[in-house]
Order: C-alpha cells, then sequence, then structure tokens
C-alpha cells in the first residue's frame, strides 16, 4: 500500500483488515485492497473453548497462549475472557513473543494449574507449532489451535478457517479485477468454511480418549 495507491490487492487472509488501516469498511474498502478477513467474529472463540470442554468434561482452567506483539491479538484476548466466563473457565494469559520465550509461557501455565490450553494464531507462534506441539504433550498438556497445520505438527485439535481454501477463493478476486472490477467496490470477505482436526496420536500421548461426539463432526482424524 506503501508502493502504489492503483495497483490491486488481494489479501488472502487479513485479521483486521479495518482496524490496521487497509480497507475503511468490509462492505465498501474503498482504495486499491480487498480480498478476505481471518476472523469469523468473536463466536469461534468461544467455540474453541466448548471443544475443549467437550473434550475434557472437567475442564476449569485454559491457559492462552499468545503473542503479545501481534496487535489484533489484544482483542481476541478480550473475546476469549468474555467466552471463558460464559462457560465458566478461569483464562491464564501466557505470552510468548517467539521461540525463546515458549519455555516460559510454558512454565506458566503449570504453575498456574492449566489443564489444557488455546493457541491464538500469528506468524511467530505459527512457525513454532512443532515446538509447542512437543512442550504440550511433554507437560501433559492439552492443545486447541487455530489452524488445521499446527494438529499436523502434533497439537491435539484445531479448528479454524480452511486457509488453503480461502488462498483458492482469491483468484476470484483477480478474475474479477482482470474482468474490470474496482477493488474499491468488491466487499471484503469473511471466511465461509471452517475445519476441525483432531490428532488421535496425540490423544494417546496425552492418555485421552477423544468423545465420539468430537470425532463425528471432524473434518480430518490424524491416526
Amino acid at each position: 500500500m506503501k508502493a502504489t495507491t492503483t495497483i490491486p490487492i488481494v489479501m488472502t487472509n487479513s485479521v483486521d483488515p479495518v482496524g490496521a488501516g487497509l480497507v475503511a469498511s468490509l462492505a465498501r474498502p474503498g482504495g486499491n485492497v480487498t480480498g478476505f478477513g481471518v476472523d469469523a467474529g468473536d463466536e469461534i472463540f468461544g467455540k474453541r473453548l466448548e471443544l475443549l470442554k467437550e473434550t475434557l468434561p472437567n475442564l476449569s482452567r485454559v491457559g492462552t497462549l499468545w503473542n503479545p506483539d501481534f496487535a489484533p491479538n489484544r482483542s481476541r484476548l478480550a473475546s476469549m475472557r468474555e467466552a471463558s466466563q460464559a462457560l465458566g473457565l478461569t483464562l491464564i494469559s501466557a505470552e510468548a513473543r517467539g521461540l525463546d520465550a515458549l519455555e516460559q509461557a510454558f512454565a506458566t501455565m503449570v504453575r498456574e494449574r492449566a489443564q489444557a490450553f488455546v493457541v491464538l494464531g500469528e506468524p511467530v507462534l505459527f512457525n513454532c507449532r512443532g515446538q509447542i506441539a512437543v512442550m504440550a504433550i511433554r507437560d501433559r498438556l492439552p492443545a486447541i489451535a487455530t489452524a488445521r497445520e499446527y494438529a499436523e505438527a502434533g497439537s491435539l485439535l484445531t479448528y479454524g478457517p480452511d486457509l488453503q481454501d480461502q488462498f483458492r477463493r482469491s483468484a476470484a478476486f483477480v478474475d474479477k479485477i482482470f474482468k474490470g472490477a474496482n477493488p474499491a467496490d468488491l466487499p471484503v470477505e469473511q471466511p465461509t468454511k471452517f475445519e476441525l482436526v483432531v490428532n488421535l496420536k496425540t490423544a494417546k500421548a496425552l492418555g485421552l480418549d477423544v468423545p465420539p461426539t468430537v470425532l463425528a463432526r471432524a473434518d480430518e482424524v490424524i491416526e
């Protein structure tokens, strides 16, 4: 955007395009940027907590692994707090700005007696997903994260938008623009396809039985 106000730019998965100043509004972007958001409202944060609680019926204390340097995470954390209160859960904040901060974050969750944790998605922790999965199994902490790649790396559960689907659908924006559409008039779209992935290998390592109700809703089960 600093380089050009005329060449169209298509976002594949912007977290908060309005808050970041990329578009004027979702309905009418107003400039040369349009595409996809990635957060589909506050309900998804409650949904992840509900899935954890369904998997762990005695759940009462939940950690939140998050990077405070990623600006949208602060409003996400507020949404998490509201959702946790509604479910009768105590939320434990564990900050990690990078790989070297993970040990301290896990130590915080263990000290505060977290029984499971949620990962708030952003690029830094996404790149640490393998280490996060190893530490979670080591400390016997079931985790739910935002993108299927976390489950593929060894986290117990993931629930969130199908990012590969959004990359594919971004081509439709490009097609419309090539055919003469103005990005300023193309509404930013929210995710429409969500996926639940369960890693049964991790469940076995943690000594957990994932309820049939969760397995039945899973889009993919890793065995």
